[in-house]
């Protein structure tokens, strides 16, 4: 066995307890010692629930005591972003004005890890209410790429996938929008999944986007994000937007062949202005999934162009729905002084968003108004249907799509200011969410820099048993999944 605890996957150490070389309270005591060590210069934590992780581990202590636990999670010490409801745990979204709340109830997937027995270390760093692709946009401080700290971790699960990455957390979930997983699984050299809209319960997620939003892991490995998926995943009487679909049991299935599987390659997702880098591990890639006798061909996926400005109304407008609920008067913040109703609405609102929530919500707002509903978002929803429709066509004729996950790899802090220029960022991940299908990001390569890049797959709705294992067959065969930050 590896001596150290913070370097074994989730799998690892499940097994390692089982033989009793180890137990879950060590674990927990590793990975908070860390983090107390760490954390102060990465950021991915926005609280850390130290005494009900030792309260947890415990717990599987005992049961691996009494030859009982409860599955491959139990003990597992992970971590949550900041937008799931968690029982008596603050959760704020990275925003001031949820910076008191505190949830009475546990959202689905929190009540779920639960269930499976893992430890929660503590809640992670977030772009305020998910709207951001760097973590530079939480309201409290932004977060670090354990990479190079001079650099973003992606966002808006930034804080998630830097935990993971930096061995702050064994493993972690996030929520994906318009590639807030993938795009920080790429940025930090590890594993991200979007699962297919439904196939996971949103109920106890504070939304941004209701018909985007989608929760998932973030791992070390394709293993550990099988093991976190088929934790979370399944249908709920809460949630109307979960859907009855089978679950399978995805870590059984890695091992699966996968030569004679088709793969497409959609030629608009290298786009003008890819860095140099990524479009060479990316096309590295695609030649090792050829020698393990996977078929690949082009694709043809033309509404990608119009995909980025139909989220960036389809997503802002629900925004602007979803974040009408923050006015100072049920929970959250609420700024004293106010002359009237209105007047404490406006001056709680103009103090408890930052600029880029603000920017959003008035973009939804405009078009969603009286004279622009249908010039902007209905017309937004009538290009979502021409993005599926690309899909459903390519889908036809291969098993999954492959492609990179960013354009570019991790940029620095401060470097884009301008707010289209930090959108492109999400170009080649959005169209997945507007569709509603699965996809994964799996590290593929470094940069000249030393800096990691995604390779992103992409498969039919409900076939995350497909995505899993092809990329489980890449991650095997590739030498990157061993790589890691030379965080001390």
């Amino acid at each position: 066995m590896k001596t150290d605890l913070l370097d074994l996957t989730i799998r690892e150490l499940t097994d390692a307890y089982r033989r009793g070389e180890t137990t879950p309270s060590a674990a927990t005591e590793a990975y908070l010692g860390r983090i107390a060590a760490l954390d102060g210069r990465v950021g991915a934590y926005l609280s850390v629930t130290a005494e009900r992780a030792r309260a947890a581990a415990a717990a599987a202590d005992a049961r691996y005591r009494a030859g009982a636990p409860r599955g491959p999670l139990d003990g597992a010490p992970v971590a949550l972003k900041d937008l799931l409801c968690t029982r008596g745990v603050p959760t704020t979204c990275g925003s001031r004005i949820l910076e008191s709340f505190v949830p009475p109830y546990d959202a689905t997937v929190v009540a779920r890890l639960d269930a499976a027995g893992a430890v929660l270390l503590g809640k992670t760093n977030m772009d305020e209410f998910a709207m951001g692709s760097s973590t530079e946009h939480s309201a409290f401080r932004p977060t670090h790429n354990p990479w190079d700290l001079a650099r973003v971790p992606g966002g808006s699960s930034g804080g998630s996938a830097a935990a993971v990455a930096a061995a702050l957390a064994a493993g972690a979930l996030g929520t994906d929008t318009g590639g807030s997983i993938r795009q920080p699984a790429a940025f930090c050299g590890v594993v991200g999944l979007k699962p297919t809209y439904g196939r996971v319960s949103r109920y106890g997620l504070v939304a941004f986007g209701s018909s985007l939003d989608q929760i998932g892991p973030l791992a070390r490995d394709v293993a550990d994000a099988a093991i976190l998926l088929g934790a979370i995943a399944g249908h709920d009487p809460l949630d109307t937007t979960s859907v009855l679909e089978p679950v399978s049991d995805y870590a059984a299935g890695l091992g699966g062949a996968v030569a004679g599987l088709r793969v497409g390659v959609p030629a608009e997702y290298f786009t003008e202005g890819m860095d140099p880098s990524v479009e060479r591990a990316v096309r590295a890639a695609i030649e090792l999934l050829r020698g393990l006798g996977i078929r690949t061909e082009t694709v043809s996926l033309p509404t990608t162009a119009y995909a980025l400005a139909a989220y960036y109304l389809i997503a802002p407008a629900e925004a602007s729905s979803n974040l009408a609920r923050y006015d100072g008067v049920k929970y959250g913040l609420r700024v004293p002084g106010a002359r009237d109703l209105g007047d404490m609405y406006g001056r709680t609102r103009a103090a408890g968003f930052g600029a880029e929530v603000k920017r959003r919500i008035m973009l939804g707002t405009y078009a969603l108004s009286a004279g622009y509903y249908e010039a902007y978002y209905g017309r937004a929803q009538r290009v979502r249907t021409l993005v599926r429709r690309d899909f459903e066509a390519a889908f036809t004729r291969v098993d999954l799509i492959v492609a990179p996950t960013t354009p570019n790899v991790a940029f620095k802090h401060g470097e884009k200011e301008d707010p289209l220029a930090m959108y492109l960022n999400d170009a080649l991940t959005i169209p997945a969410n507007l569709t509603g299908l699965p996809a994964l990001s799996v590290p593929c390569g470094l940069s000249p820099e030393g800096l990691p890049i995604g390779l992103q797959f992409i498969g039919r709705a409900f076939d995350e048993a497909t995505l899993l294992r092809a990329a489980a067959a890449y991650e095997q065969a590739a030498p990157w999944r061993a790589r890691r930050p030379e965080l001390r």
